[in-house]
C-alpha cells in the first residue's frame, strides 16, 4: 500500500478498497447464487451483484476525477468475509443450514460495506468530494434497506424452515428407531 500523505490519499485508499471489496464479491455472487434454493434470497444476491457492478463503475469514475489511479489494491477485510463464508458453507452437512449460513455472512459482508461506504461519505464531505458523497449516500441507503430485507427473510422464511426441516428430521429418525427394550422384569 503505498503511503499515506494527505486526506486525499486517506480517501483514495477508502474507494480503492471499496473498489476491491465489491469486485471480490461480484465474483463470489454468482457461485453462491447456484447453492440457493429460496427464489427471494437469489434475487437479492442478484440484486447486491447489480448494485456493486454499479458501485465499481462509479468509484472508477470519482478517483479518476481525483486524478488517482484505481490500482490492484486487495481488500483483506472482504477477502477474509468471504473466506470465512466459504469455509461455513462447506461445514454445512445438511443442505438446511446452507441458506442461513451464506444470509447470515452475506449480512456481514453488507455490515462491512455499510461502515466503509459511510467512512468515505464523511471523507468525501470533508475533502469537498460532491461525486463521492453522492455515491456512497447512495449506496448506504440500498445497503441498509438490503439488509433489512435480509433480515426479514431470515427471520419470516429461511430460518424457520431451517427449524421446521429438523424437527421433521427428528420425527422420522424417532419413527425409524427400533423401539426400546424395557429392562423391567415383569411382575408375576
Amino acid at each position: 500500500m503505498p503511503a499515506l500523505r494527505s486526506p486525499e490519499d486517506l480517501l483514495a485508499t477508502e474507494l480503492k478498497e471499496i473498489h476491491s471489496a465489491e469486485r471480490q464479491l461480484s465474483r463470489a455472487l454468482p457461485r453462491l447464487s447456484k447453492k440457493v434454493q429460496t427464489d427471494r434470497l437469489r434475487e437479492m444476491l442478484e440484486e447486491r451483484r447489480e448494485q456493486g457492478a454499479f458501485l465499481i463503475e462509479r468509484i472508477e469514475d470519482a478517483l479518476e476525477d481525483m486524478q488517482v489511479s484505481k490500482g490492484r489494491q486487495k481488500n483483506v477485510a472482504a477477502e477474509a468475509l468471504i473466506e470465512d463464508m466459504a469455509q461455513h458453507m462447506e461445514e454445512a452437512e445438511e443442505e438446511v443450514l446452507v441458506e442461513p449460513v451464506l444470509l447470515a455472512s452475506i449480512q456481514k459482508i453488507e455490515h462491512y460495506c455499510i461502515a466503509a461506504w459511510g467512512t468515505a461519505a464523511a471523507m468525501g464531505r470533508l475533502l469537498g468530494q460532491e461525486n463521492v458523497v453522492q455515491t456512497m449516500e447512495q449506496v448506504l441507503e440500498q445497503g441498509k434497506r438490503f439488509d433489512q430485507e435480509m433480515t426479514k427473510l431470515a427471520e419470516e422464511e429461511v430460518n424457520p424452515r431451517m427449524l421446521e426441516e429438523e424437527d421433521e428430521d427428528e420425527d422420522e429418525t424417532i419413527e425409524e428407531s427400533p423401539p426400546r427394550k424395557s429392562n423391567r422384569r415383569k411382575a408375576r
